[in-house]
């Protein structure tokens, strides 16, 4: 890679102008419905500048920035009256993402966002060719990358030496996007449509008019049912079309995206581990989702790098399997925490559903509610029931070739694997109640994913002895 300054492709020009006047899109309405109240040519002037100033600002963000790569550091200066430089060096880049929209698709373009691990300091190269893009990202991670490849593993020499062909871990089924209508994005879209459908003026006096009533509302919820599992559906391909998982000297590659095509990086040192997640919706359809852990990022969303979308379990056990290097953690029966971490989990699921039941009862006797109060009052029980059983269920730990698993949940049930080796903390969190039943909640703290791995309820003993196993140096001190 050249070390003078860069231009961004020319063809930029057909993509900054347009994007400036989405920007001013409010602002031209405005002058547009000005100049059309206005008289004659002065209001046809108005709605010329009005679309003159977005292009001209396009045109100078093209001709003000530029990037290099110098002396172990990526720089990029932009700016007209006031010259901005963010440079990064090489040795602090943590993932190198490219993306591209479908207008930049047409345009053979692509956006390179070079992470550091600060949000303030990360760069966006908006506006490079494709094949330069490539070669910019495999450059950076390669020279960023804190484990050199193994002698006897081919690796690049040569920025422009053309790709090698990975074998992928995992390509798209595009039948998993029935899973799509299960996902939180769904419900949301359901939610969405059900508070537009309260806003109709639909009046039935169900007394009189019940079968109708009842007909006009299984249609409504039928037409609901298809129109939810058709965006869902429809936003899931939209998503991960020809989704890509491929690993290649020491680095993982994710690649997906229809409309807008992107791509991420993460090299196997700062991989810390997997977090395999499973809604109830998705656990009874025998569908869950995996990302990773990643260490050394900051900000929202940057600290997991989803692998796996919505995929049917056998397929999301197999991947996280194969990015361990080891099934086992995934796959292996774990530790239960004792009866009284049991019990703990059936008074915290049965006491408020008592309640609820108690008083839906009273108001049963004091009031002409309905008969509707009755099955809250028998249902609460039954649900709580059956939260407090399957969360006995999914609790336990285990710690698998050098690897802390912890699951725990019901209504999201998560299995968390971490590599021992990323567990820079531990902590012993207990309430009152805990310590009555010696019971405390063990706490990895590590630098990726959400910055720590819960072991919820397990005796103190056995925490002890799982924090000590994991990293006896660390607790040498405390234990001596």
């Amino acid at each position: 890679m050249s070390e003078d300054w860069q231009r961004l492709d020319r063809r930029m020009l057909l993509v900054h102008p347009v994007r400036e006047l989405l920007r001013f899109l409010p602002v031209l309405i405005g002058v547009v419905a000005f100049g059309s109240a206005s008289s004659g040519g002065l209001g046809l002037r108005w709605e010329l500048l009005g679309v003159l100033v977005p292009v001209v600002l396009g045109v100078l963000r093209w001709l003000t920035t530029s990037y290099r790569v110098h002396e172990g550091r990526v720089e990029l200066r932009r700016g007209l009256l006031q010259r901005h430089l963010l440079a990064a060096r090489i040795d602090r880049v943590r993932t190198v993402d490219t993306s591209a929209s479908l207008i930049q698709q047409v345009l053979d373009l692509a956006t390179v966002r070079i992470g550091t691990g600060a949000s303030e300091a990360d760069l966006d190269l908006d506006g490079l060719r494709a094949g330069p893009a490539r070669e910019l990202r495999a450059q950076l991670l390669r020279e960023s990358s804190a484990t050199p490849a193994p002698e006897d593993e081919p690796h690049e020499t040569d920025a422009g030496s053309p790709p090698s062909h990975a074998v992928p871990v995992l390509r798209l089924d595009p039948t998993w996007a029935r899973y799509a209508p299960l996902t939180s994005t769904g419900l949301a879209i359901a939610g969405a449509l059900l508070a537009g459908l309260s806003q109709l003026p639909l009046r039935l006096d169900v007394s009189d008019l019940a079968v109708a009533g009842l007909a006009l509302a299984g249609l409504l919820l039928v037409g609901l049912a298809v129109v939810v599992s058709a965006l869902a559906v429809g936003g899931y391909l939209l998503t991960n079309w020809g989704l890509t998982l491929t690993h290649e000297h020491g680095t993982w590659h994710l690649r997906r995206g229809l409309t807008t095509t992107r791509e991420t990086s993460v090299d196997d040192a700062r991989l810390a581990g997997v977090s395999l997640a499973q809604p109830v919706n998705l656990r009874l359809a025998g569908a869950a989702r995996l990302s990773s852990i990643v260490t050394g990022l900051d900000g929202d969303g940057q600290t997991q790098m989803e692998l796996v979308p919505p995929a049917p379990r056998r397929v999301v056990e197999g991947v996280a399997g194969q990015v361990l290097g080891d099934p086992a953690p995934v796959t292996g029966a774990l530790v239960g925490h004792g009866p009284a971490a049991v019990r703990r989990r059936w008074v915290r699921a049965l006491a408020p559903a008592l309640l609820v039941s108690l008083a839906a009862v009273v108001l049963l006797a004091r009031t002409d509610l309905g008969a509707w109060l009755l099955a809250v009052a028998v249902l609460a029980p039954v649900a709580g029931a059956a939260l407090a059983l399957d969360r006995s269920r999914t609790l336990g730990h285990a710690l698998v070739g050098g690897r802390l698993v912890a699951r725990s949940g019901s209504l999201t049930c998560r299995r968390d694997v971490l590599g021992v080796e990323h567990v820079i903390g531990w902590t012993l969190e207990d309430s009152w109640f805990q310590r009555r039943a010696g019971l405390t909640t063990l706490v990895a703290t590590t630098a990726g994913g959400r910055q720590r791995v819960v072991v919820p309820d397990v005796p103190e003993d056995e925490a002890l002895r799982v924090a000590a196993g994991a990293t006896p140096d660390l607790l040498a001190q405390f234990l001596g």
